[in-house]
């Protein structure tokens, strides 16, 4: 790499690495992969009993511990009384204490979807009359904190490793078979194989906590280490780590022997290594699609086949981009990568966007489900990124395959315009050349200069030999702009892995809409104590503008009423904003607005007694929230009322 060449690398590999970074921290927290789609008794209802059990309704299996439901009385005290069972599949219960008194009852929940990522949450309900709670559920999160972040940069350095131990192999057994003897090499596939091991081994330890209390202090504790090695995701991390013992081995032959062997015995080789490298491969990408989003859903049995295509698509794709880029800028000048392995690794990225782009159009039919979840979903969006960028990495790769074809035809060029018996006869003088050099050596030894000085003056002369063949590679301009443009596409490919381990984090927009619907299947509708329920999406257009609200009205009839007012963000999480009101207005008898404003109960919650409804009819409920101050906005619905 030349001297104005190198810092400029160097400096722009930190600012990928630093946006990769920020795209990470700005993450928000798992979103709940299973959501809750319904309780009983419901969220904000009143009961005139006190239930004997609170039970969730998921929209997939989860896992529980003794403390995943908590119901906690209006002072904070926990009533439930034994750890959570599972009633038909998709619903869990916990019992309570008998003869609870009156007031407001806090329900939290933390769970394990069947993707492997932490679900919390929690919601309020009252026994005979609402009343005010010590009770905070402002920390009630899942994934978060500390270890939550450090639990997602692992998982952006495990994806990270798998491309380049995967791809950096391919590169050297599929493209470039002399990289075999290039340290370089060597040790990019080495970095790759321990940037995953080292990930894994990470991720291993940082599990427990990170679906639990989110403590850094339990990061080692052996008891929840045991418990996460009893779990869909603890065995698939166990299994990775096996597999790259296995993927040690092929390393070692890779770069040992394999570069060892004559042309007979190397093809041999190369396909022993291609199978066995294909089985490590295909299994390391299955630890993934074993136990996340793959492994759950509609069509699983197909889903995680594909998913195993679609990593190792992306591996060979970006690993061997990697590796070329590597080797373009850092292989030694006797050992230049050539036209050769360029135009190989060009057909294996044309075959892996082939398989990108089948594997993701069936992807992102399973996850989002209907084209408005490309844009109603966080899911949807982040997928509109990571298709933005995989058209520019298309678009840069195109560049990239006029630039080898340019390379190309020099080289064709080059070899006809000298005839074989002068490459031969050159070649002949170059021998003598060297024979003389050699000789003069060797007089230099046995005279005054002495062997040491003879040995100085041929290491001098081979590094001025390999400094001008360098140079003359470096200057050609073709290759200088096939090396630019790779390493455009590799900058392109930092911030792709980073919006892609992001998305691995995100609710998929398919159970997101799912949760809404069944959501709003309850909205508007009356309870068997004449309650309704009314449920507003809402956006204030300013940031974390976007949420759901929810307006309890009991018993709704004419005269006094109970009134509740729930906020949530769009993953159902409990949030509080600056000011709630709420109006109602009668119109076909031109009545109103009436406005009430709620009083604060707790996160997310507020409420007003003896609501006055002065008659029966359609009223509008009109309901503003301001999230900050200066954005606002106004959602109604109707109700029928008394």
């Amino acid at each position: 790499m030349t001297p104005t060449i190198a810092p400029r690398v160097r400096t722009l590999v930190l600012l990928l690495l630093a946006a990769a970074g920020l795209l990470l921290a700005g993450a928000a927290p798992a979103s709940a992969h299973a959501a809750l789609t319904g309780s009983d008794p419901q969220q904000g209802v009143v009961v005139d009993k006190a239930p004997t059990q609170v039970s969730l309704t998921f929209s997939e299996p989860v896992s529980t511990s003794a403390d995943s439901l908590r119901v906690l009385d209006p002072k904070g005290a926990p009533v439930q009384r034994g750890t959570p069972s599972n009633v038909n599949g998709t619903t869990y219960a916990v019992q309570l204490h008998s003869g609870l008194p009156d007031g407001t009852y806090t329900v939290t929940y933390q769970v394990v979807s069947a993707d492997s990522h932490p679900v919390a949450g929690a919601f309020t309900f009252s026994v005979g009359a609402p009343s005010s709670t010590s009770v905070s559920v402002s920390d009630e999160t899942a994934g978060g904190g500390v270890v939550g972040w450090l639990y997602g940069f692992g998982r952006y350095l495990s994806y990270a490793g798998f491309v380049v131990l995967i791809g950096g192999a391919a590169f050297v057994l599929a493209c470039w078979p002399r990289g075999a003897g290039v340290r370089v090499m060597q040790r990019l596939v080495v970095a790759g194989w321990l940037t995953l091991t080292s990930a894994t081994l990470l991720l291993l330890l940082l599990r427990g906590s990170y679906t639990g209390s989110g403590k850094v202090g339990d990061i080692f504790d052996l008891d929840l280490l045991g418990q996460v090695l009893q779990t869909k995701t603890g065995a698939a991390l166990v299994s990775r780590l096996l597999l790259l013992a296995a993927a040690a081995l092929f390393i070692a032959v890779l770069f040992g022997a394999y570069d060892k062997r004559e042309d007979e015995e190397k093809r041999d080789l190369t396909f022993g290594l291609a199978i066995g490298g294909t089985v490590v491969a295909a299994g390391l990408a299955a630890s993934w699609a074993m136990s996340e989003h793959a492994s759950v859903g509609l069509q699983a049995g197909i889903a995680m086949p594909v998913d195993v295509i679609h990593l190792l698509a992306v591996a060979a794709w970006l690993g061997g981009l990697t590796a070329l880029l590597v080797a373009l800028y850092r292989a030694p000048a006797d050992t230049p990568v050539d036209t050769t392995a360029v135009r190989r690794f060009s057909a294996v990225a044309f075959g892996s966007v082939v398989a990108l782009v089948l594997t993701g159009t069936y992807q992102s039919w399973r996850q989002l489900g209907s084209w408005s979840a490309f844009t109603d979903t966080r899911y949807g969006q982040l997928l509109l990124v990571k298709i933005g960028l995989v058209a520019l990495l298309v678009g840069v790769a195109y560049i990239s395959r006029r630039w080898t074809a340019q390379l190309a035809d020099k080289v064709v060029q080059r070899s006809e315009k000298v005839p074989q018996k002068e490459r031969v006869t050159a070649s002949a003088g170059d021998a003598k050349g060297s024979a003389g050099a050699t000789q003069g050596a060797a007089g230099a030894s046995t005279g005054a200069g002495g062997s040491k000085r003879a040995a100085q003056l041929a290491r001098q002369r081979a590094a001025m030999d390999t400094a001008r063949q360098k140079r003359e590679r470096d200057a050609d301009p073709t290759r200088f702009g096939l090396r630019r443009s790779v390493l455009a596409e590799a900058s392109v490919a930092v911030v792709l892995l980073a919006v892609t381990t992001v998305l691995t984090q995100t609710e998929p927009g398919r159970t997101e809409e799912e949760a809404k619907a069944a959501t709003s299947s309850s909205s508007s509708s009356t309870s068997s104590s004449g309650a309704v329920t009314l449920d507003m999406s809402f956006d204030t257009g300013g940031q974390d503008g976007k949420g759901l609200v929810r307006v309890d009205l009991d018993p709704a009839r004419v005269g006094a009423n109970e009134m509740h007012v729930y906020v949530e963000r769009p993953n159902g999480r409990a949030f509080d904003i600056p000011e709630v009101k709420v109006a109602f207005t009668l119109k076909s008898k031109d009545i109103g607005p009436l406005p009430v404003v709620p009083d604060h109960i707790t996160t997310g919650h507020w409420a007003a007694s003896g609501v006055q409804i002065p008659m029966a009819g359609d009223w509008q409920v009109a309901v503003t929230v301001r999230t900050s101050d200066i954005d606002q906005t106004t959602v109604s619905k109707n109700a029928q009322i008394g």
